[in-house]
């Protein structure tokens, strides 16, 4: 199993770091690597879209040639967090618009980039996500929400009436950091995805 971390921007080595644990706790051999440059995905088993600028990462993406390829190959598992959900949308806010924010089109759901205000209303709350059995405490850095959701989206987690959580075929979308905590249960059912 070979997982890409996109390394343009945001939490790269936490992702790194997490699915390296989640993989030893599996006892799963499995590589974990840097995407910074075009003609890596191909190689990819799944691809993780990490928190960071929205924006920034999503016209690098488009620069760099790396967004075709994330569009290109359908079939593989995407987990995508905070900016990378933004990333994965069809649709935006009137923020992404204005912005112009590059987007790539996957998942049949509508966000809002800064749905819980900016830096310093970052948070953590206790989720109740559908696949989990116990709560889980999830970390908010300026964080999005999706506020609409197509048929084909699987609404997995909501917080204040937003949903924050989703699935759409292999596509893994978060509005908040698992990276950023010791509890390896989304990576592990993310690895159960690919």
């Amino acid at each position: 199993m070979r997982i890409g971390v996109i390394a343009i921007q945001g939490d790269v080595e936490e992702h790194i770091a997490s699915f390296r644990k989640a993989l030893g706790e599996r006892r799963e051999r499995g590589q974990v690597i840097r995407i910074d440059r075009k003609g890596v995905i191909p190689s990819c088993d799944a691809v993780v879209i990490p928190g960071g600028e929205s924006t920034t990462i999503g016209r690098l993406l488009e620069r760099e040639g790396i967004a075709d390829e994330i569009r290109g190959s359908r079939d593989v598992p995407i987990f995508a967090t905070c900016a990378g959900l933004v990333l994965l949308a069809k649709h935006g806010d009137e923020q992404v618009m204005r912005t112009g924010q590059p987007l790539l089109g996957l998942m049949d759901i509508t966000v809002n980039r800064n749905a819980f205000g900016r830096q310093r209303e970052s948070f953590e709350a206790e989720l109740s996500l559908s696949f989990l059995d116990r709560p889980y405490n999830a970390v908010f850095i300026r964080a999005p929400a999706i506020t609409e959701a197509g048929s084909r989206v699987e609404v997995l987690g909501t917080y204040d009436n937003l949903i924050v959580a989703a699935r759409q075929g292999k596509m893994l979308a978060l509005a908040f950091h698992p990276e950023l905590t010791d509890d390896t249960r989304i990576h592990h059912y993310f690895l159960d995805i690919i």
